[in-house]
């Protein structure tokens, strides 16, 4: 018997949709406006998940350039029929006001570490797209319906249309299924089969504290679907539960006949900051009378689960990426692919990136980036850059997204002569620069380490130009705004993560390039 603490998959990982073939687990993830799109996962045994290649790595099947901070991929869904995956994806172009342009894609593989297919365009009625494949292989799209005008409520419930494999498009009747509880904001839809009960899944009550899983159920296909008067899990009762935000669920069985469900949660520092964005957890499930019901009784899910399966642990990620064998899985690009920004063949054992537009940029901006996943790491990059002018910059952020972030960097001070580094903060919108001076001046000096450290809600700032001695940038830096709950405060929807980011600009338009070595993360907690 395996026992694990959840989140399984910690740091950004929203939105799970949870997949068994065989003996097989396979998990994939939002990515929202990160390139390459969807995170996938494998497993042998629901504890050790081993990452994938994303399956949208051309921009033929993702274009996000100018796509809105937490645009770009909302809640795959990834399925399997007759040795064929299917992974049904939204590219959000816009979402900010009453309306919201939500494209609605499939891709298709056989084999999940090669290439999928280009995309077939669905629908754009709205998000969390989900296939189902029936018994008699007829296969139908679910989504969640987006009602624009405001004296309505704006999720309109549970849309339902067939789709042809043959004709390789959306045929027949939409219809609206399901129109959810009391709670409100019915989205997430995945549809099961089981003894003779069609089990529609979804999430309720929004992505924030009032988040949950509510399961619906019809003898028929096309309904009409009875809501269970109980949540499958929430914690929107339970502040004092170290896991929060808990929602947006998919289920599998193992093939001893137990069930399991992929959700997602936030672990909010002092109960309101979420800076290691949401999380996935898995927990155990049990039919009873017809419903599921957690497996510890309940509707608050718990914070380890076991499992009968046998261990295949998987090999831990090095604390040094030095580049010099490819970009990592667990590295992303920001809306743009690696190839767009940068290269890691141009000088060898180096990635370079070429200076683009400004870090606050929708478009083209030069940033390589992993996910922070621990609320203590002290992260370390080192890089080569030569500038000439205030213009070119390149350096080290903690990035939640354009409109969040703390960013270090090498720059060229004009008034010394010398090259400098300096510190650009925009907190919930606003700018400021945390250096005493305004920037540390570093002479001739190239080759520059930039360290940060993270303490839950704070961060430290630090150089170096030997690698041995540092010295302080920033201190105590307060980093609430690198989160969810921080668009709050300032009208807006944010949905992703802290990650930490290299990056490079030039303003000039000369794409001048800077040189990152490595980039050392360090778990401290």
């Amino acid at each position: 018997m395996l026992t694990n603490k959840n989140p399984v998959l910690k740091g950004f990982h929203p939105d799970p949709s949870i997949l068994r073939v065989g003996d097989d687990y396979y998990l994939a993830t939002s990515t929202f406006q990160w390139f390459p799109g969807v995170n996938l996962y494998h497993s042998r045994d629901l504890v050790n998940w081993e990452q994938l290649p994303s399956p949208l790595r051309r921009v033929s099947q993702l274009d996000m350039q100018g796509n809105p901070n937490s645009g770009g991929v909302w809640a795959p869904c990834l399925s399997y029929d007759n040795g064929t995956f299917y992974l049904i994806y939204t590219n959000v172009k816009n979402f900010h006001g009453i309306f919201k342009d939500t494209h609605n894609y499939l891709v298709t593989t056989t084999d999940l570490y090669g290439e999928w297919s280009e995309p077939i365009y669905l629908n754009s009625s709205g998000f969390d797209p989900s296939l189902f494949h029936d018994d008699d292989g007829r296969k139908y799209l679910v989504n969640m319906r987006w009602d624009h005008r405001m004296e309505k409520h704006d999720f309109a419930g549970i849309l339902m249309q067939e789709y042809s494999v043959r004709e390789k498009k959306l045929i027949g009747e939409i219809k609206t299924i399901y129109k959810g509880t009391e709670i409100g904001a019915t989205e997430a839809p995945h549809l099961y089969k089981k003894d003779g009960y069609y089990y529609l899944v979804v999430a309720e009550g929004g992505t924030m504290y009032n988040h949950g899983v509510r399961l619906a159920r019809s003898k028929e296909l096309w309904g009409e679907y009875e809501s269970d008067p109980t949540p499958v899990l929430t914690t929107r009762d339970n502040p004092e539960m170290y896991m929060q935000r808990t929602g947006h669920g998919s289920i599998i069985d193992t093939p001893s006949g137990k069930w399991y469900i992929a959700y997602l949660c936030a672990r909010p520092v002092d109960g309101k900051f979420s800076i290691l964005g949401r999380e996935t957890c898995i927990c155990e499930l049990e039919w009873v009378d017809g419903w599921l019901r957690l497996k510890n009784g309940g509707v608050v899910p718990p914070e380890s689960y076991e499992v009968d399966l046998e261990e295949c642990k998987v090999s831990p990620l090095p604390e040094t990426d030095y580049f010099s064998s490819g970009l990592p899985l667990h590295y992303n690009t920001l809306r743009l692919p690696l190839e767009k920004i940068g290269s890691l063949t141009d000088r060898k054992g180096f990635l370079r990136l070429y200076g683009n537009e400004a870090i606050t940029s929708w478009n083209n901006q030069s940033m390589v980036a992993r996910r922070l996943d621990s609320f203590k790491v002290e992260a370390t990059a080192v890089l080569e850059f030569e500038p000439k002018t205030l213009q070119q910059m390149a350096g080290l952020s903690l990035f939640y997204d354009t409109y969040n972030f703390l960013y270090a960097y090498v720059s060229y001070d004009e008034e010394s002569g010398q090259n400098c580094i300096r510190i650009v903060v925009r907190d919930r919108l606003k700018f400021y620069n945390p250096i005493k001076d305004y920037r540390v001046l570093i002479g001739n000096s190239k080759r520059v380490h930039l360290r940060v450290n993270v303490d839950y809600l704070r961060a430290d700032f630090s150089y170096s130009l030997d690698g041995e001695k540092y010295e302080a940038l920033a201190t105590d830096l307060d980093i609430s705004c690198l989160s969810d709950e921080a668009y709050c405060d300032i009208g807006h929807e944010g949905h992703t993560g802290t990650f930490i980011a290299l990056c490079c600009q030039d303003l000039t338009g000369n794409k001048k390039y800077c040189d990152f070595e490595s980039l050392t993360y360090k778990r401290l907690k």
